[in-house]
């Protein structure tokens, strides 16, 4: 069994990573940059080549108006959509979703979500775990945030350096009892002000900064006879490689895209799919897990009208983050998730609403080399509760870690009060994928 251990702090929350790449300056809890990435190197472990794109539906999408249509039910469960093809034979989704209709090879549903807690949180689909677990200690860690610990929080690449854990929504996600070591990097205002050189500070004048740190140092290299200071060199030079590369900077920046990649989004429509894009740059830049909300789905009244508005927006989003990540070769590599919180119930109640439904939901997958182009898993005859082949939603993120090479049977995280805990509990991965 292989363990990395977690921070012993019990309040993750109430400090923000955002500023933990300011050059120079101490970083949350003290840590600069350069400290980070030394902690990268003791993490230890072999990071697989694949990233991570955890799509978040806060609120809770219906499950019966997206992706498992009962269109032989009665009409209160029905409701107005109807399914359409899509290019996989079989495959059927709403019919607001024409482009996605055209992808199905290349994503995957699965239909029989069980183990779901009515909680408007975005724990489950961060996490595999209900907000309530391990409260008291911080909560569990999410998907991001273990990729941090177990591969470290920034990944070297040949331009310079990445946080390996970015949230586009700040606040989206949690670090849990891991601490905010591991927490995302959220590159909002002052979060993109600290992706660049200050304006205070020349490169000349960095320069200089680094003569004399080394110049220092060198002094300690006569009497070090294990290269440690030539490593702790080594570590600085990449905290300022980031900084001064401005590769991570030049992915939050659109004006560096093709404006035709751009106008495929759908971002003249909604604003929320420069997410997407965004998404796919940064993966492209070196960061390895990519979080962010989109939408609300809290439909308890007027759902139709509600997802006639979202669904045609979501639609070309996500259809062109997967044709542009397969475009330049990255969608083999690049694990797609989506999912809200829990299903709606599926008589529609007196406001033309669908109300909280923990007993199913589904949950979309695509790229990542999975073997794609089915629903895995069926509701019953009303999409109450699963029907056949059921999926526990910790099936989902086991099966994910396993394709990241993280061993979900092997690998348990200490908690504050120095307790192993796996990463899930329900570690059967889904063999459908695999």
């Amino acid at each position: 069994m292989l363990s990395f251990f977690g921070e012993r702090q019990r309040n993750c929350d109430s400090v923000s990573r955002r500023s933990f790449l300011q050059l120079g300056a101490m970083g949350v809890g003290g840590l600069t940059l350069a400290d980070l990435l030394r902690l990268e190197a003791k993490a230890g472990a072999k990071a697989s080549k694949k990233s991570v794109i955890n799509i978040i539906l806060s609120g809770g999408p219906s499950h019966l108006d997206t992706f498992d249509l009962k269109p032989n039910a009665p009409s209160e469960i029905r409701g107005e959509f109807r399914p359409i093809s899509t290019n996989v034979s079989g495959f059927e989704i709403a019919e607001h979703m024409p482009k996605l209709a055209t992808l199905a090879d290349k994503f995957s549903v699965v239909r029989s979500i069980t183990g779901m807690n009515d909680e408007h949180t975005n724990s489950q689909s961060d996490s595999g775990w209900s907000a309530n677990s391990l409260q008291s200690i911080g909560g569990r860690p999410s998907l991001g945030a273990v990729m941090s610990k177990t591969w470290g929080p920034a990944q070297i690449t040949p331009h310079g350096a990445a946080p390996t854990f970015v949230d586009l929504t700040n606040g989206v996600t949690r670090p849990g009892f891991l601490g905010q070591v591991h927490a995302a990097f959220s590159p909002d205002g002052v979060g993109r002000q600290n992706l660049t050189l200050n304006n205070q500070v020349t490169l000349k004048r960095l320069d200089d900064r680094k003569a004399l740190l080394s110049g220092l140092n060198s002094v300690r290299q006569g009497t070090d006879s294990h290269g440690m200071m030539n490593a702790l060199d080594s570590f600085t030079d990449r905290a300022v490689n980031l900084i001064t590369s401005g590769e991570v900077a030049k992915a939050l920046d659109l004006k560096h895209e093709d404006p035709r990649t751009v106008a495929k989004y759908g971002i003249d429509k909604d604003q929320q799919n420069q997410r997407m894009i965004l998404a796919r740059r940064l993966i492209q830049a070196g960061t390895r897990c990519v979080t962010f909300s989109w939408g609300g789905w809290d439909t308890h009244q007027n759902n139709f009208g509600h997802l006639k508005m979202q669904l045609p927006n979501l639609d070309p989003g996500l259809s062109a983050l997967i044709e542009d990540l397969d475009a330049h070769g990255m969608l083999d590599d690049t694990i797609i998730l989506m999912s809200g919180e829990f299903g709606r119930t599926p008589r529609i109640n007196g406001t033309a609403g669908r109300d909280h439904w923990a007993r199913s939901a589904f949950f979309y997958m695509a790229g990542g080399g999975f073997r794609h182009g089915q629903a895995i898993g069926s509701t019953n005859r009303l999409g109450e509760v699963a029907h056949d082949r059921p999926v526990h939603f910790q099936n989902v993120f086991a099966t994910v870690y396993k394709q990241l090479g993280i061993d979900p049977d092997a690998i348990t995280l200490i908690d504050p009060n120095g307790r192993p805990q796996y990463l899930v509990d329900d570690r059967k991965v889904i063999n459908e994928l695999v």
